[in-house]
């Protein structure tokens, strides 16, 4: 499945073959940086969905207070979880702007 070539009697390079040719270009940095990004788009979606849900459900209650209440407290909490995924991102591009770093495309250090 994947070649293995020894270059040298210390160098073994392990790549994968060459109709998965795009598997050599990931590293570790890619890998958490698309975890990221995926964690937030599926939160981001997720809340949406709850909050769609929710107002659903208000417009279904028929006048009745509990079913009212119950609506309106998850839509609170939808929104609630909405912001606290944006402010997520917003420290994400906080920490690129004062210190460089930049989770959502991030780039580790070669490891020799």
């Amino acid at each position: 499945m994947f070649a293995l070539v020894v270059q040298a009697a210390d160098d073994i390079v392990i790549s994968p073959p060459a109709h998965w040719g795009s598997l050599a270009n990931i590293t570790i940095g890619s890998l958490v940086s698309g975890a990221v990004q995926l964690a937030l788009v599926t939160a981001a979606l997720i809340f949406f969905f709850i909050l769609v849900i929710g107002g659903i459900k208000w417009i279904l209650s028929g006048g009745d207070e509990n079913k009212v209440k119950g609506a309106k407290g998850q839509i609170t909490n939808a929104l609630i979880g909405l912001a606290i995924v944006f402010v997520a991102w917003a420290i994400g591009r906080m920490l690129q702007s004062i210190f460089g770093v930049n989770i959502f495309s991030l780039s580790l250090p070669k490891i020799y």
